[in-house]
């Protein structure tokens, strides 16, 4: 009996301790990503060669973690039958196998972020229709995992919207003015309900009229210095645009090179209404001045996918007869052994023009600051980077003899650079001398820029204790952004650290017959249709005329 009652005793606390036990975590639940809907080019039928779309499948991992299980991915083509044929795209990063039915993929683990799980190549079938479409599906499965499905719209034939080149002048001298012509086709197989028109500007080039059926925005994001300096301009123009026809806008569009223009650029787009970038930040038409195209009657139709949206975008870069002085200022210190003294290390840019290398991001100019004899530096701001006496690497940055300090990909035009930095005088020397220069990138130092008219003033004295006493010099004024373009940090203690020793700035545009030196700029991303493609600027050659 006494065991009886001992055994029910321990099922019953074994019961209660299930019961207060918490439940297993819930499994973590990954999304899939497609393009919403991708337009096939119909088939050129018997000897032609059908073009291929390729469609990119990508799966988030939004946890905090790697998922370490093994995941398999297919893709069900038989809604494609009749419509589309698919084919694998070359180096897929994930296990991924073919069959006339589905394509599967597996991958053994899932980082966090996201990440392909395949790449395919989609083109029409021969027998099929203009306006086939066909629901193409990519489903997930994992061991202590949920999938959420995704899937993408597959038509054939679609709009295709193509924007062509104006015929610009790239040599420019500031306050030159020229038209900035914009015609565009519809050269798909169905109609457009609405374009919108995009001109983006670098801070050296003004887009000079307003319309009210238009929105402008500045970019000013530091994380992406490909997009910092920029002006966009997107007009919404309704109506239905036919394919076959061609349409010239109506309306001027005038480009002026700025005082402070330099090398700068524009680009410029047609997209299908919904289709471009910021499309939540478009502006509805309103009463007054309006940019427009020739309009048509319209018809009945749904919004579909451009079938080719790499030719609805162009570019143009612009080389501007101007110049941009960089002065270094110099600095004079006093104080006793053992003080601390703080003082600002730099330059300003005299103008007019402002200087930014915008495509690859890299440094325009470096700070080169040789420290006086008898003081030590105890503090310098993260941009500056302790070098030997012969500018070569050391291992420590306090207390070095020299110091380059980087600007950032962008110099406004009338900018100051200010870097704080505070030495301790370890011992007195009287008339102990330094520098300040400021210059292009060298190995071991600066050279004067070919763009900078005055070599001169390019170099600066710091002097400690100059000789008949000398005074200590007015704080210098801090960096400050340049006017609707750059959104270089001010140079302090907490500022990002830059490339000053790094690899030598060279992503330069192309020659384009002018005195000034051609300097690299942003590259613009544009994502359209449903995400699946994004073009970028291309990166030029280095070149001087």
């Amino acid at each position: 009996m006494r065991k009886r009652i001992s055994l029910l005793a321990v099922c019953g606390l074994a019961a209660a301790a299930l019961a207060t036990t918490p439940a297993h975590a819930a499994d973590p639940e990954f999304r899939l990503a497609g393009p919403a809907e991708t337009g096939l080019r119909p088939h050129p039928g018997a000897g032609g060669q059908p073009q291929k779309t390729s469609v990119e499948f990508r799966v988030l991992n939004g946890t905090e973690r790697t998922f370490d299980r093994q995941s398999t991915f297919t893709i069900d083509l038989t809604p494609l039958k009749g419509v589309a044929d698919v084919t694998l795209a070359k180096n897929q990063g994930a296990d991924c196998t073919l069959t006339a039915t589905a394509v599967t993929c597996k991958r053994w683990a899932l980082w966090t972020g996201d990440s392909t799980v395949v790449d395919l190549n989609l083109s029409a079938a021969k027998d099929g229709k203009v306006g086939a479409t066909a629901d193409l599906t990519v489903t997930g499965k994992a061991e202590g995992a949920a999938f959420k499905a995704a899937t993408t719209k597959v038509r054939i034939g679609g709009p295709d919207l193509v924007l062509e080149p104006a015929a610009l002048k790239a040599e420019q001298k500031p306050g030159d003015k020229q038209d900035l012509p914009m015609i565009f086709a519809n050269k798909g197989t169905e109609p457009v309900r609405g374009v919108v028109l995009e001109v983006r500007t670098t801070h050296g080039i003004d887009l000079v009229e307003r319309y009210d059926n238009c929105s402008y925005s500045e970019d000013t994001s530091t994380d992406q210095p490909w997009n910092t300096g920029w002006t966009t301009a997107q007009c919404l123009l309704d109506g239905e645009y036919l394919p076959g026809k061609v349409y010239g806008v109506e309306g001027a569009l005038t480009l002026k090179a700025a005082p402070h223009a330099f090398v700068d650029a524009v680009t410029y787009a047609v997209y299908a209404n919904g289709d471009q970038p910021k499309a939540d930040k478009l502006r509805k038409p309103a009463a007054g001045k309006q940019l427009a195209a020739k309009e048509r009657a319209p018809k009945a139709s749904a919004q579909v996918a451009d079938l080719d949206p790499w030719n609805n975008f162009q570019e143009f870069d612009f080389a501007t007869r101007n110049t941009a002085d960089l002065v270094a200022t110099p600095v004079s210190l006093k104080g006793k052994a053992g003080e601390t003294v703080r003082a600002e290390f730099g330059f300003r840019n005299n103008g007019p023009a402002w200087v930014a290398h915008l495509r690859s991001g890299e440094d325009v100019a470096r700070t080169d600051i040789v420290i006086p004899a008898g003081a030590k530096v105890t503090k310098a701001p993260e941009r500056c980077q302790g070098v030997n006496a012969d500018g070569s690497r050391r291992e420590q940055t306090l207390g070095a003899p020299r110091y380059f300090c980087s600007t950032g990909h962008v110099v406004g035009e009338k900018e100051n650079f200010a870097y704080p930095f505070e030495l301790k005088i370890e011992t007195v020397v009287e008339d102990a001398k330094g520098s300040v220069s400021v210059g292009q990138w060298t190995p071991g130092g600066t050279q004067p820029q070919r763009w900078d008219p005055n070599h001169a003033n390019n170099k600066a004295a710091l002097v400690i204790n100059a000789k008949g006493g000398g005074t200590s010099p007015s704080p210098t004024p801090t960096a400050s952004a340049t006017p609707s373009a750059s959104a270089t940090p001010t140079p302090t203690a907490s500022a990002t650290t830059g490339s000053g020793t790094g690899t030598k700035a060279n992503g330069n545009l192309a020659s384009t017959g002018t005195s000034a030196e051609t300097i690299a700029f942003g590259g613009a991303a544009l994502v359209a249709a449903g995400g699946a493609l994004v073009l970028a600027f291309r990166r030029k050659a280095a070149g001087r005329a």
